[in-house]
């Protein structure tokens, strides 16, 4: 008797273990796709259509030079909850921006979270505020509008920020 249930426990194993076999060499692995981008208005799933807040890697003194751009930049349009970049599914697939400081100079290819020495606002309407947390928490640096004739004046971060910018929002 002991020996028939033995075999119907075995047989019972073995077949669990069948299934769960099958299941596991038929089942797809989950694709994952990461991507660089210079301004979050080049993520498909964010709407605008250019960045008005850009973030320097460079100070101020150091990012324009007689009147031409020399460092890195990242451009922003809206509320960015992260600097380190966005991610979401499409389909069953995990899609993932990264921001990262572009279009040549010093600190090209450098990630864009806790990067950032200085900040230009060129929106004409709209106030930002740089964080130092994701998420728009912890200490912040205002930056008011475009001038009257167009002027994008940039600033440097105050201390607490520099190399510490984690999230900017509509302020």
């Amino acid at each position: 008797m002991r020996s028939a249930r033995f075999r119907v426990k075995s047989a019972a194993c073995a077949m669990a273990f069948a299934a769960v076999a099958a299941v596991t060499a038929t089942a797809h692995p989950a694709n994952a796709a990461e991507y660089t981008v210079t301004d979050n208005c080049d993520v498909p799933w964010i709407t605008c259509s250019y960045g008005d807040l850009w973030l320097f890697y460079n100070s101020k003194d150091i990012a324009i030079q007689g009147g031409y751009i020399q460092s890195a930049y990242t451009t922003f349009y809206g509320n960015v909850s992260d600097h380190w970049g966005t991610s979401q599914y499409q389909g069953s697939s995990l899609t993932t921006y990264r921001y990262v400081f572009g279009n040549g100079g010093n600190g090209n290819g450098q990630y864009t979270k806790n990067n950032a020495a200085s900040v230009q606002n060129c929106a004409p309407d709209d106030n930002y505020r740089v964080y130092f947390n994701s998420g728009y928490g912890g200490t912040s640096q205002y930056f008011a509008k475009n001038g009257p004739y167009g002027d994008c004046n940039i600033t440097n971060l105050i201390t607490a920020l520099k190399n510490n910018n984690a999230s900017s929002h509509f302020a």
